[in-house]
């Protein structure tokens, strides 16, 4: 549980048995800017043009898919592949 009232972690901090790594401001940036050396990448520049256009789309680990086009899906196994000529199809598409 992530939440800052009931997380196991901030009850460990609260009482000093745990060390941040980070702070705060880290962590944002983290959410918002995926590894550019890996698939996140690939999954990051994606969604954000998805949301962009407004379109519907699922991603999970390996898929980025287009749910208003059949066949619109692109499959990512290399998670240390950071560039695909495949999604950028897909993303220029939008």
């Amino acid at each position: 549980d992530v939440n800052r009232d009931r997380g196991l972690f901030y009850k460990l901090q609260d009482h000093g048995l745990v060390e941040r790594l980070c702070d705060d401001d880290t962590i944002d940036e983290a959410v918002e800017t995926p590894p550019q050396t890996t698939r996140a990448k690939l999954r990051g520049d994606f969604i954000r043009r998805a949301k962009e256009r407004k379109r519907d789309y699922t991603v999970d680990w390996v898929h980025l898919k287009l749910n208003d086009q059949a066949q619109r899906t692109v499959l990512c196994k290399d998670p240390f592949k950071s560039v695909d000529d495949r999604v950028e199809k897909l993303i220029a598409s939008l």
